[in-house]
């Protein structure tokens, strides 16, 4: 068994991880961070866990947890991991961070978020399907939810070289804005509504054009456009890919079986993805139309933003770098109807 720590575990994704680690078969939970509520039983703040978890929040330093945990997950706001991980880096703990600190090249971090980087240092784009390299490291950067669902809907047609440009248009539901509340995630505002934003300027563009030109890098005109809907979880990507010729739905297919092989979390399905088929689980579904009147194919996408979108894909690269199954504490269903 190994000791699991979660600094910054009151929102959402701590939450999540907390509820996945406590099925894992090799896991222990030994500490969750929060300064605001040090002393407080965690339950009381996430009452999905009570009469499960017997834990108290605890203002801990980094050093702290890096010394009672063989691994570390940093759900630390964009801006704030920088000034936490290098503080639990020491070539033994197993660290996987969930802010965005560490997704992109310093340059373009800096450029994108607008912020001075105080720890430059280059880590792996926990996405294991595209990165088994994932299985070596000790410090893995957990992509962001909208490229999840997104990347992996294009990057079979990307890695064969066959997209001219792409259009992703996501839905995702109200926790994606995180557990404080604001105009957006106001009841009255969202209830029987949907919202776009960012037309054209989402930060997570920066993590869509680094993955999809890794596979092709000729690849860049990309483009991006969020919206949230009165969900509560799953984020549902339709990705309009426009191909450098005309293809046929069996080969489409045999490229997204066969990337996919073998990858326990990707399921390529008949029909339409929906959120209901992925809510709670680690799965990312998807399906796929190709345009006969035009060189364009449709791919459909669906997560649970904040599993296979967050603290699910954390805990899939936890396995894969101690050695664990991949699917170990995931294996489950979704939560259908």
């Amino acid at each position: 068994m190994i000791s699991a720590g979660i600094i910054g575990a009151s929102g959402y994704t701590g939450g999540e991880l907390m509820r996945l680690l406590l099925n894992h078969p090799e896991v222990n939970i030994t500490v969750a961070t929060s300064r605001k509520l040090a002393g407080n039983d965690v339950c009381d703040s996430h009452p999905h866990l009570r009469g499960l978890l017997d834990l108290e929040f605890q203002n801990a330093t980094p050093e702290e947890v890096r010394s009672r945990c063989d691994v570390v997950f940093v759900a630390v706001p964009h801006g704030t991991a920088m000034d936490i991980v290098p503080q639990l880096i020491d070539g033994k703990t197993k660290v996987i961070d969930l802010s965005a600190d560490y997704r992109l090249k310093t340059d373009v971090f800096e450029s994108v978020y607008r912020l001075k980087h105080k720890d430059p240092r280059d880590a792996v784009f926990g996405l294991p399907e595209l990165h088994p390299e994932v299985a070596s490291e000790t410090f893995v950067a957990n992509p962001g939810c909208f490229p999840t669902g997104a990347v992996l809907a294009a990057a079979p047609l990307a890695k064969a070289g066959l997209i001219s440009s792409v259009v992703f248009d996501s839905k995702s539901g109200i926790t994606g804005a995180g557990v404080e509340p604001s105009q957006t995630s106001h009841y009255p505002n969202m209830a029987e509504n949907v919202q776009a934003y960012k037309l054209t300027t989402h930060r997570h563009v920066a993590e869509f054009v680094q993955e999809l030109h890794r596979l092709d890098n000729s690849l860049t005109n990309i483009s991006f456009t969020p919206h949230v809907v009165p969900s509560i979880r799953g984020i549902l990507t339709t990705s309009h890919i426009f191909t450098k010729e005309k293809l046929k739905l069996e080969e489409v297919k045999s490229l997204y079986e066969e990337m996919y092989a073998g990858k326990p979390f990707v399921r390529v399905i008949k029909g339409i993805p929906t959120l209901g088929a992925v809510r709670g689980s680690n799965f990312c579904d998807i399906g796929l139309e190709v345009d006969k009147n035009n060189n364009r194919i449709v791919v459909v996408s669906a997560i649970d933003n904040l599993v296979k979108g967050a603290s699910g894909q954390a805990i899939q690269n936890m396995n894969l770098m101690c050695g664990f199954n991949e699917t170990d504490g995931l294996w489950n269903a979704a939560t259908f109807p």
